[in-house]
């Protein structure tokens, strides 16, 4: 699997688990979601993704012997 997609699953189940924490626990909660958007606005126009940066070290999307890309 691609990083990109990888990130965009991410970002998804973040953003759907605060909703719902937002929802059945804590508005607090919602701050996560604030936060995911904002990280994925500053990283369309910087380039910088610090989830990148973890996954990468964790060793996914580093290709495989036998995997097309």
């Amino acid at each position: 699997m691609s990083m990109e997609r990888v990130i965009r699953m991410f970002a998804g189940i973040f953003i759907l688990a605060s909703l719902a924490l937002g929802w059945w626990v804590s508005p607090w909660y919602l701050l996560f979601t604030t936060f995911v958007g904002f990280n994925l606005l500053q990283s369309s126009l910087t380039g910088f993704c610090p989830l990148e940066m973890i996954l990468r070290r964790v060793g996914v999307g580093c290709p495989v012997a036998g995997e097309s890309a």
